[in-house]
């Protein structure tokens, strides 16, 4: 097996364990590595325009390293420290005739960014940013009318960025891998040596893979069995739900413990059927009540399409009002995230 079928068989794997994105909250790191395409160059040497054409049809490399805090709802604010070298294959003024050669063009640049994370319901989420900052530009060693200019600008910085994250969680909470295409540009940079002045456009376009690490992610939620019910058709029978933190949709297991209320509800001559909602205290109450009908709602679907006659079947929400384990507000209790179904 050579390494590209290694790599394919690996991801075929890793992809049924793949961890739904969840939205940043709180401190995260990240890094990044590519290309950099740097435009040719328009300007002007000692007040003669010319342009600057880069080595490797203008291909060179860049990284970059950023410490963030995500707000929990989608947006996220970071510093980000970056570093990009393309080579100089020439430059070239009026009629094509070649006036400088050799050397580097580099740009350093300290930036803050903001982005939006789009939440999509699966491992993937996609995401926006826009930066603004301060960059250095260095032209190094290049050759220019029998003098070699080396020297170093600074400029108003910018770039938008335009990217995806995927989520390592089942391995790693908070871990993700992301792919970018960002564009960054300053003000033209002038430098100076020995009475020659060279000025000059500096646009970028940058395609990187990088990972990011949030630090506050949540844990997944151990799963927690039905408890035993007594067997005796008189008795009431409860059956308890529990759901992933800020959802309302229904796990395999849920599924699983839904079909056996439904099953056991002729075996036990019910009149009614109870279905509670509940959340934890991790969100605002209004929230909390909101997503503690969802719940409900999807429990009692599900008892309709197994063949429960929705008449029978009462639905009542309670957000966080009813925790199964109390807690301080603001807490994620996998317990207290659950639907209870009663059959009477």
């Amino acid at each position: 097996m050579n390494l590209k079928q290694a790599l394919l068989a690996a991801t075929v794997l890793a992809l049924p364990l793949a961890a739904q994105a969840q939205p940043v909250s709180g401190l995260y790191v990240g890094a990044g590595a590519g290309l950099n395409l740097h435009q040719e160059s328009t300007g002007n040497a000692n007040g003669v325009s010319g342009k600057t054409k880069y080595e490797n049809d203008g291909l060179g490399g860049l990284g970059l390293a950023s410490i963030g805090w995500g707000f929990g709802n989608g947006l996220r604010a970071e510093v980000e420290g970056n570093f990009r070298q393309n080579g100089i294959e020439r430059t070239t003024g009026p009629g094509g005739a070649r006036v400088a050669s050799g050397g580097y063009l580099n740009n350093y640049g300290v930036m803050v960014n903001a982005f939006y994370d789009f939440q999509l319901g699966g491992p993937i989420s996609p995401y926006l940013g826009v930066g603004v900052g301060y960059g250095w530009v260095e032209a190094k060693n290049i050759r220019i009318a029998g003098t070699t200019v080396h020297d170093t600008d600074s400029q108003f910085a910018y770039q938008g960025i335009a990217g995806a994250a995927y989520s390592l969680g089942a391995y790693v909470p908070g871990l993700y891998l992301t792919g970018e295409y960002r564009f960054y540009g300053t003000l033209d940079p002038e430098f100076r040596t020995a009475g020659v002045t060279v000025k000059g456009t500096n646009y970028n376009h940058s395609v990187l893979l990088g990972v990011r690490y949030a630090f506050n992610a949540p844990r997944p939620a151990p799963v927690v069995a039905a408890p035993p019910v007594a067997p005796a058709p008189t008795v009431a029978r409860t059956y308890l739900v529990f759901f992933d933190w800020d959802r309302a949709d229904l796990t395999d297991r849920a599924r699983q413990i839904i079909g056996e209320a439904a099953a056991a509800a002729p075996q036990v001559q019910t009149t009614r059927i109870e279905v509670a909602g509940h959340a934890d205290r991790s969100g605002t109450p209004q929230y909390n009540q909101r997503l503690s009908q969802r719940r409900a709602d999807a429990v009692a679907a599900e008892l309709v399409r197994r063949g429960i006659a929705r008449n029978l079947i009462s639905v009542t929400a309670y957000g966080e009002s009813r925790p199964l384990v109390p807690t301080a507000d603001g807490v994620r209790e996998p317990q207290n995230r659950r639907v209870e179904i009663v059959l009477r």
